[in-house]
């Protein structure tokens, strides 16, 4: 969501100014808002980008399995009308092939190496030595997969084949386009994602996306699912308090931009005030470390959606913060 923050800059911020204080009145808090109550959630974006491949079986398990509360994931939509896990609306960064999403069919995007240019720590990075790649090749058996996982997990997965294999794990699914100014691209896929969670029939679940009216055709298709707003409703909140669609139960922004402060306590409380709950994100628009995480912690954020879940995991139970369904600290309920 850098797009928002950036035109949020422009509008309200000059060099060297912190985020202002929004204006607008309070509002009643949404009726029955269970996200409120669902913290503290390590919410590994993308599984954690930055210890595994991105938006695979792979990553969704291992940081599960490490503790995470949530995963995050984007949803394009192959040319055969498939949702996939993909960030991208191209597969060249992050595998070994070439062309649009929405241009190959399902069987063709299953078929690539998810995996092939991820270096730990760093995500997707292409054009280094061959030995950079430590899982480059486990999709294809070139390479055996970590004891524990099958090269099936290091694919772009179906978003059908997540849902099974996380039945009991909350989803935040971000509704992707082939590009910001393809509208269409977006509305498309919110169609087939309501269709989708529809059938599913689960409620464990956010829906966002850039675009808003992605979210507002896919709201109207499927409004029992939570809502977390596009960019302009965002901007619109943030400069004069002004209410999200109905649906809202999340807002997610970043923890700064361009070393400007956007999650602070002050916009964290009056969200909560209003009945949202505020999830941050960093994608490096921020220094990603456990400092930043442990200020976002006491800043009263109620998730974060971690490209390092394991750190995070790790700092949660140092501080014993407590977790949906556990019992420990809330720094910031007494």
């Amino acid at each position: 969501m850098a797009l928002f923050v950036t035109l949020l800059l422009a509008v309200v911020v000059g060099p060297g100014s912190a985020v202002p204080a929004l204006a607008g009145g309070r509002h009643h808090a949404p009726e029955g808002n269970p996200w409120l109550q669902r913290r503290f959630l390590n919410m590994a974006h993308a599984g954690g980008e930055s210890e595994a491949p991105a938006d695979t079986l792979y990553a969704f398990k291992r940081a599960v399995s490490l503790g995470a509360d949530m995963v995050e994931l984007d949803v394009e939509s192959t040319s055969d009308d498939r949702l996939v896990v993909m960030h991208n609306s191209s597969v060249d960064e992050t595998t070994d092939g070439t062309g649009l999403v929405r241009d190959l069919t399902y069987r063709q995007v299953h078929a690539l190496d998810a995996a092939y240019n991820f270096v730990p720590g760093r995500s997707a990075v292409p054009g280094l030595p061959p030995a950079s790649y430590p899982l480059r090749g486990v999709r294809t058996h070139h390479r055996k997969p970590p004891r524990g996982y099958q090269a099936s997990d290091f694919s772009i997965p179906a978003l059908r084949d997540v849902f099974r294999t996380f039945r009991h794990v909350p989803i935040n699914v971000e509704i992707k386009g082939t590009s910001d100014t393809d509208v269409a691209s977006f509305e498309h896929n919110a169609r087939l994602l309501a269709a989708f969670l529809n059938r599913a029939g689960r409620t464990d679940v956010i829906v966002t996306s850039f675009n808003d009216t992605a979210l507002a055709t896919f709201h109207r298709l499927a409004p029992r699912i939570a809502l977390a707003p596009g960019q302009n409703e965002l901007l619109a909140y943030f400069l004069a308090g002004t209410r999200p669609m109905d649906g809202t139960k999340a807002l997610q922004i970043p923890v700064r931009y361009n070393g400007l402060p956007v999650a602070t306590p002050e916009f964290i409380s009056r969200a909560h005030a209003d009945g949202y709950a505020v999830h941050v994100w960093f994608s490096g628009t921020a220094p990603e470390d456990e400092a930043a995480y442990s200020t976002l912690i006491d800043a009263c954020a109620d998730g974060i959606m971690a490209a390092w879940p394991a750190v995070l995991e790790r700092l949660l139970d140092e501080r014993h913060i407590a977790r949906p369904g556990t019992r420990g600290i809330d720094p910031c309920r007494h």
